[in-house]
């Protein structure tokens, strides 16, 4: 059955735990960037963030 027109493309929750998880690995990557000075490598330590903080508050924000 397909969505209806009215349906929103991302719930709230999702919307929460992503932007979080944006604003993690953008700290993330700027600190990293600040101690190295190297772009690739901020970049892998804002994705690695990133992405466990999308597994963290998946756990934590209620449902």
């Amino acid at each position: 059955m397909p969505p209806s027109p009215d349906a929103p493309l991302l719930t709230v929750r999702a919307a929460v735990i992503l932007l979080l998880a944006a604003v993690v690995g953008v700290v993330a990557g700027v600190l990293s960037y600040q101690v190295d000075k190297s772009l690739p490598g901020a970049a892998l330590w804002g994705g690695g963030a990133a992405g466990g903080a999308v597994a963290l508050f998946h756990s934590i924000v209620s449902r």
